[in-house]
C-alpha cells in the first residue's frame, strides 16, 4: 500500500467489549419492542429477534421487510441506555493505538448514528474519527451485505483496495475481502482463514502489522 491506509473499524466487540453488558441490554430492547409492536410472547419475540439476526445480518431487517417496522423508532426504543457509561468495557490502550495509526480512521457500524455518537464520546475517541457511516447512512441496511459496504465506500469516494477493515465478525471480513479490502480480525483464536489478512489478538497488535511500519 503505496499510501497512507484507510482504516475502517467496526464499533462493538471492536473498539469496546459489546457482549459484557452493551449487546445483552440491546437484545433485550429488541425482545420487548417486538412483543409490544407484533404482540409475541417473550420466547416467540426472542425467536424471531435471533431468526432475523441470523437470515439478515441485523433483526433490523426482518422487520422492515415483513413487518413494514419505522426503522428509526425501532432504533430509538431499542439502543437508548441511560447507563451507557457504567455498561461500556474497553482496551486501556485504545486511545494510544488510534492516536498512532497513519491514515484517516472510519467507525462503519451496523448500530444507529446517536447510539455510536454516544459509544465515541464515553470512549473518548470521537476525535480520532473523520466519519461515523451508522445504519441510516447505507440505507438501513447491515453488515455482511455487500451494499452496505458498497454504500459506507461511496460516501467517501473510497476505492476498496485503500482500506483496511478492522472487525471481530468474519462474515463482515469475509464480504470486506471479496470487495478488494485489506483485512484484520480481531480474534483470540489461533486460526487465520484466508479471508484474514492479519489476525490479532488486541488492538495494540495494529501497530505493529507491516503496513503501518511502511507508513512511518
Amino acid at each position: 500500500m503505496s499510501v497512507s491506509p484507510v482504516w475502517i473499524f467496526d464499533l462493538d466487540n471492536t473498539l469496546h467489549h459489546a457482549d459484557a453488558q452493551v449487546f445483552p441490554a440491546i437484545n433485550q430492547a429488541m425482545t420487548h419492542y417486538m412483543m409490544q409492536t407484533l404482540a409475541l410472547d417473550e420466547a416467540e419475540a426472542n425467536h424471531l429477534r435471533q431468526h432475523y439476526w441470523h437470515r439478515y445480518g441485523a433483526t433490523l431487517h426482518g422487520l422492515i421487510r415483513h413487518h413494514q417496522i419505522s426503522p428509526d423508532h425501532f432504533l430509538l426504543h431499542t439502543h437508548r441506555f441511560d447507563s451507557l457509561p457504567d455498561m461500556l468495557h474497553w482496551d486501556p490502550a485504545l486511545k494510544t493505538v488510534l492516536a498512532a495509526l497513519p491514515g484517516r480512521k472510519l467507525l462503519f457500524t451496523n448500530g444507529p448514528f446517536a447510539y455510536a455518537q454516544a459509544v465515541l464520546a464515553e470512549l473518548g475517541i470521537a476525535r480520532f474519527f473523520c466519519d461515523v457511516i451508522a445504519t441510516e447512512h447505507v440505507g438501513y441496511r447491515a453488515k455482511p451485505d455487500p451494499a452496505a459496504f458498497r454504500a459506507a465506500l461511496q460516501r467517501h469516494r473510497l476505492p476498496a483496495r485503500r482500506c483496511i477493515m478492522v472487525e471481530d465478525s468474519l462474515p463482515n471480513l469475509r464480504t470486506a475481502k471479496r470487495l478488494g479490502m485489506h483485512t484484520v480480525w480481531l480474534s483470540p483464536q489461533a486460526r487465520r482463514p484466508a479471508v484474514v489478512d492479519w489476525r490479532i489478538d488486541s488492538l495494540i497488535d495494529l501497530l505493529r502489522l507491516p503496513v503501518v511500519s511502511r507508513c512511518k
